[in-house]
């Protein structure tokens, strides 16, 4: 098997089979042991879940291939103390797994003992004894103990219903190595091309107090804590930054020292009773300024002043649309078409969406695929190509197999990366749209929880909070977005119509949608602007609003509307109070609603099959 050959099929193997095992089983891969990776879990049981699953899926991949193609592994678990210093783990813990691969069957998993000793009864795979070793550097000799994996499947317990501080103390380590080494490509991240990189460095404070300097460093500790939640960019450490703590710099030199595309650097100045802050955000490359900003705030609460101007200045870097990912996607479009990488086609996908037409979304949806068939585990394409799908679902092409795919990929997003808000974002709404509220609204909480000051997810948590039966919270988030992001994207203002129009604020509701043009609208944004001009008595507009929609959409009724999406009990009544003063036909046509167990009906269209309104 040629090297490229090699490569190929361990990566295919990463993002199919092992990427996903330990996502799903709540592990971590963090370190890289030139032939292997270090994973470490909570759970000695996930350990030796995922681990089987992992084995058990490799050895049916291989089951059809020449034995110089197959690839092997062996895996090592233990259960013991360690240390976590700054991302790495140590202790004798670590080691003892690391023995224990070593000792494993190619294909095959070893268990320590004192893992051995926490398992029982919580697997229904047979653990066989196979005996001690004296393992090196380790004084006292090692029960060892060989997971038979033809035996039955585990019995998981739901830890997941357990507070995380009730389970065990230490952790469990599983190493993962290729059986005869030679490479560790399957666990080392694909690259990513041109995925950004910041350093913020700590914010000066300009000749005030210990209480000003403390704020500096909230500051700085803040803004890197909420970079970090965004997946597309690549965060340097505070105690990496920190060295540079009041001393005069050379940004470009800094960067070039950290190895980062980017710089943000910032001061705090108190002056009476008043608090002087700035930042800039600076390309290393050219040392020219991208943004600057300069705020002014009373000094009484310095907690408060540090939180809103963390939150706007993450919002502004990242957020998806924010400064940083715009400049990468004006680098993408200066390269050749060859040349593009797996971020650049994910960097151009995501511009095409917020465009939101059409063309511009199947556009997005060819660059998105060009992205995760490059690198499939890159979890962030796959939260993007659900957004193009249900906006073209949105428009009313092929709106069921759109809404299938966009429902696919958004469950491939979480698996992948657990810690990414915005995949919970995305799965949680896929979830809406099947009807799921409980579970959907599970997943956008989660989202929030992880990211409570991103733009974003307030974004799409506003969208849906009607679905909960929550109106008033959505057009409150809307509210607090913008006061975050004041220059939001025009992609988000069909989240913030439609929260605003469920709340019965028809006038903002309106006022976003002035923002797109009519080709922006999708079935949805129609129904919201003709039904708020109704409701507030604009009814010649709304008329001929609504004669426009359904020049689009020939076949759209109140019931259509009502029983088309998984709505909330909020949502029905909204549109059935509003869409019939701006004229649009009430009773579903006949054999339309056939499909569903238990259609919604108006009462005037339940006596038989009524003819919709304004026919004889």
């Amino acid at each position: 098997m040629t090297k490229q050959g090699t490569i190929g099929r361990l990566r295919a193997i990463r993002a199919d089979v092992t990427d996903t095992a330990i996502a799903l089983h709540q592990g971590r891969i963090v370190k890289l042991l030139g032939d292997g990776a270090l994973v470490v879990f909570d759970s000695v049981v996930d350990a030796v879940i995922c681990a089987a699953e992992i084995q058990k899926a490799v050895a049916v991949r291989n089951g059809g291939l020449p034995e110089h193609e197959r690839i092997v592994f062996r895996i090592g678990i233990n259960l013991g103390d360690v240390a976590l210093v700054d991302g790495d783990v140590y202790g004798d813990g670590v080691n003892i797994a690391a023995r224990l691969q070593q000792l494993a069957d190619p294909g095959g998993v070893i268990v320590s003992g004192t893992a051995f000793d926490h398992l029982q009864g919580k697997l229904d795979w047979p653990l066989d004894f196979a005996g001690e070793q004296q393992v090196k550097n380790i004084n006292r000799p090692v029960r060892m103990y060989r997971l038979r994996l033809d035996g039955k499947p585990a019995r998981r317990p739901l830890l997941g219903m357990m507070p995380r501080w009730a389970r065990t103390a230490a952790a469990a380590i599983v190493v993962l190595a290729l059986a005869g080494g030679g490479t560790w490509w399957v666990f080392q991240p694909a690259p990513l091309g041109a995925k950004p990189s910041i350093a913020v460095l700590p914010f000066n404070n300009y000749g005030g107090d210990e209480a000003t300097g403390r704020l500096a460093d909230g500051l700085t500790e803040d803004i890197i804590t909420d970079l970090a939640q965004f997946p597309e960019l690549d965060v340097v450490a505070r105690n990496s930054t920190q060295a540079y703590k009041g001393k005069s710099l050379d940004v470009r030199q800094v960067a070039s020292a950290l190895d980062v595309g980017y710089v943000l650097e910032g001061s705090i100045q108190r002056l009476g009773g008043r608090l002087r802050i700035t930042a800039q955000l600076i390309d290393a490359k050219t040392g020219n300024h991208l943004w600057s900003e300069r705020w002014d705030r009373p000094a009484e609460d310095v907690f408060a002043v540090q939180t809103e101007i963390a939150e706007q200045v993450t919002n502004r870097l990242g957020n998806g649309v924010g400064l940083i990912q715009g400049a990468g996607r004006a680098a993408a479009k200066r390269k050749r078409p060859d040349n593009l990488t797996v971020y650049d086609y994910y960097l151009l996908g995501t511009e095409r969406i917020e465009k939101i037409t059409v063309a511009d979304e199947e556009e997005a949806i060819r660059l998105l695929n060009l992205a995760v068939e490059l690198d499939p585990g890159f979890a962030r394409a796959w939260v993007e190509l659900y957004h193009a799908h249900n906006i073209l679902a949105g428009f009313g092409i092929n709106p069921e197999s759109e809404i299938k795919a966009a429902a696919d990929v958004a469950e491939r997003a979480v698996r992948l990366d657990p810690s990414d808000a915005e995949a919970h974002a995305v799965f949680g709404m896929s979830l809406k749209d099947k009807g799921d509220n409980a579970r959907a609204k599970v997943e956008l909480d989660t989202a929030l929880r992880l990211a409570p000051g991103s733009a974003e997810i307030l974004t799409f948590y506003s969208g849906f909070a009607a679905g909960f039966d929550e109106p008033e919270r959505g057009a409150q988030l809307v509210d607090q977005v913008i006061r975050l992001d004041p220059n939001y994207p025009m992609w988000a203002t069909a989240f913030y119509s439609t929260a605003y129009f469920m709340a019965g604020r028809y006038e903002d509701a309106l006022k976003m949608l002035e923002r797109k043009t009519p080709d922006n609208y999708g079935k949805g944004g129609w129904v919201v602007r003709s039904s708020s001009f109704a409701a507030l008595g604009r009814i010649d507009e709304a008329n001929a609003s609504v004669r426009e929609t359904l020049k689009r959409y020939p076949d759209l009724t109140v019931e259509g509307m009502v029983n088309e999406f998984s709505l909330s009990k909020t949502e029905r009544g909204r549109f059935i109070e509003t869409m019939p003063l701006a004229g649009f036909p009430a009773c579903a046509k006949t054999g339309s609603l056939a499909k569903l167990a238990k259609p919604v009906r108006l009462p005037e269209c339940e006596a038989g099959e009524a003819q919709p309104l304004g026919q004889p």
